[in-house]
């Protein structure tokens, strides 16, 4: 079956190249973001929180409005582990980020690709957003680059997110409206 959102598309170049890599350094790095990946689709929480620094720093650039960058911007493994709590406690954990392109550095890692979400009506509705159906799902996409940056352990130090400017993801919504049967629900197989 054809899914029209697949977290697995999260990890998937990520584990191409580790399979090629040979340097010890890349490799580390490679295994967290693949461990950070699947257990944020899993909504495994302590696991995703292991592979996060002490002292990370998210930053968002995705958003026109410089209240929604800073909210989605945590400073900090407490800050960190309560955006994350957020996302997956309002249902916005539904996602697949298409990775297209990946740069692996010694300490950094560049992925970019098509971001593909699935956006709670309830949520939309709060948002502002008039949807048919506040109990459905509905899809955002947007073109997404990250930053990653990792600390001297291999632990995610930033997460910094690049997107379209403005609201692009969101127009048109409501007429996007998506079935749960549709979405690829990750399971512990996945994560092993």
């Amino acid at each position: 079956m054809s899914f029209v959102i697949d977290p697995r598309k999260n990890w998937a170049r990520a584990e191409e190249l580790l399979a090629e890599e040979t340097d010890p350094r890349r490799r580390q790095i490679l295994e967290t973001i693949i461990k950070h990946s699947k257990s944020e689709a899993a909504a495994d929480f302590e696991t995703l929180m292991s592979t996060v620094a002490p002292n990370a720093h998210y930053h968002s650039y995705a958003a026109a409005e410089p209240e929604m960058n800073a909210a989605n911007s945590p400073e900090g493994k407490a800050e960190v582990a309560a955006y994350y709590t957020g996302i997956v406690e309002s249902g916005c954990h539904l996602l697949e980020h298409g990775v297209e392109r990946m740069v692996v550095g010694r300490d950094q890692i560049t992925t970019e690709g098509e971001l593909r979400m699935a956006y709670p009506g309830a949520i939309l509705s709060a948002m502002g957003f008039d949807v048919p159906d506040p109990d459905a799902l509905y899809l955002y996409q947007q073109r997404l680059l990250i930053v990653w940056e990792f600390d001297q352990d291999g632990l995610v130090l930033c997460e910094d997110s690049y997107g379209a400017a403005g609201s692009v993801g969101f127009e048109g919504i409501s007429e996007r409206r998506i079935q749960p049967e549709e979405i690829y629900r990750v399971s512990s197989q996945d994560v092993a």
